[in-house]
């Protein structure tokens, strides 16, 4: 995995290189990343030649985000069998690389799917390797298409929530274009908001303690021209008791059967607020986020990340500063404990709503669920 020439980012628009892409240079094909760690400071690009960099990418948070990870798991998957290494392995790397985002495990099935079919059909080595390409790309461009239509789905929902405009939104972590094939989730709504002329503040939590609020989405809303304002995740409560929140707005890295939703640390916190303050906590997430084999909150796998990542503050221009203890500036004493999940779940009665490329599920129930995910295959399928 190396790293591409740094490009300084510019005052407004996308970033000036994609969060992904796939690439075939004269030394053999590679996944190059967008290197999340290193943002906002500068864009500089890691190319993945092999399935374990990608992995490494994939825990340091180089990449990171639901439907960007489940993209990221099905070109690994062509990666490894275009550069003829084991893909069985590959796949067992790349599915356990963060337990708790089911669209990983998602896209890695896809693309293996795509090259045991091929492979059953008799097609040789280079052709199965194409076919898994081919289903990569298919899954980067559904995402894009999902999230426009999430956008499209989240904004008509906040018409309905908030009929009076001007909305003040809540959101938490980062659900944008560095998260997706397309502008993202939660994120892409609040654009679609921004450009409808809806939006009068996005209030972004900081989202200790890797800060992927002050350092991307803050990022992503600067360039994007949108009126935004940071708060430190602890100053939240604040804001709700001064009415200063109109709707809460959050991506999800895995929705079990029953509704409960698992999200950035720090979301359930939001959840409880909105509830007391009567604000609308909508939560928006693609249909391949929903996980009906997972039968409740309970049943989800919280990933616990490194205690370091707390009891440090990582300099985001450092290389490798997130993934090794010691590389940050230190904020507690030495040898102490630190709790450290990356996720925590919010049960269904306090989310609003669902909103997804298929459409929007009010109130969250098992069953309507069910009906959502049913009804998402049908139109896929025709």
């Amino acid at each position: 995995m190396a790293d591409q020439d740094a490009v300084p980012p510019v005052a407004g628009g996308p970033p000036a290189v994609p969060s992904l892409r796939w690439d075939e240079p004269p030394e053999g094909p590679m996944v190059v990343l967008l290197d999340q760690t290193r943002l906002p400071a500068e864009e500089v690009e890691l190319a993945c030649t092999d399935v374990p960099a990608l992995v490494e990418a994939i825990r340091t948070l180089a990449v990171r985000g639901a439907p960007l990870l489940g993209i990221a798991g099905a070109y690994g998957v062509a990666l490894a069998a275009a550069r003829g290494y084991d893909v069985d392995e590959a796949v067992e790397l790349l599915s356990n690389a963060r337990p708790t985002a089911v669209n990983l495990g998602y896209g890695v099935g896809r693309a293996l799917g795509a090259y045991i079919r091929a492979t059953e059909e008799g097609a040789g080595p280079e052709q199965a390797a194409a076919a898994a390409l081919a289903e990569a790309r298919a899954l980067h461009r559904e995402d894009a298409e999902a999230s426009a239509r999430m956008a499209e789905h989240g904004l008509a929902l906040l018409g309905e929530l908030l009929p009076g405009g001007g909305h003040r939104i809540l959101t938490h972590c980062n659900t944008g274009t560095l998260v997706s094939g397309g502008e993202g989730t939660a994120f892409a709504v609040a654009r679609s908001a921004h450009r409808a002329g809806e939006l009068r503040r996005l209030w972004v939590d900081e989202t200790r303690p890797l800060l992927q609020g002050a350092r991307l989405t803050a990022y992503e809303a600067a360039r994007s021209g949108m009126p935004y304002t940071l708060l430190a995740d602890n100053a939240a409560g604040s804001l709700f008791a001064a009415g200063e929140v109109d709707a809460v707005l959050i991506g999800a890295d895995r929705i079990a059967a029953d509704g409960s939703v698992a999200n950035k640390v720090g979301s359930y916190p939001l959840a409880v607020l909105a509830r007391y303050h009567h604000v609308p906590f909508v939560v928006v997430a693609p249909v391949t986020t929903v996980d009906l084999s997972t039968p409740d909150g309970a049943s989800i796998e919280v990933e616990q990340r490194p205690g370091h990542e707390v009891t440090e503050i990582a300099a985001p221009s450092a290389p490798g500063a997130a993934g090794e203890p010691g590389a940050g500036i230190p904020v507690a004493p030495l040898g102490t404990q630190a709790y450290n999940p990356a996720f925590d779940v919010t049960p269904p009665d306090l989310v609003t709503a669902i909103v997804t490329e298929a459409g929007v599920l009010s109130p969250v129930t098992g069953a309507g669920l069910k009906e959502l995910c049913a009804r998402s295959r049908q139109v896929t399928i025709s």
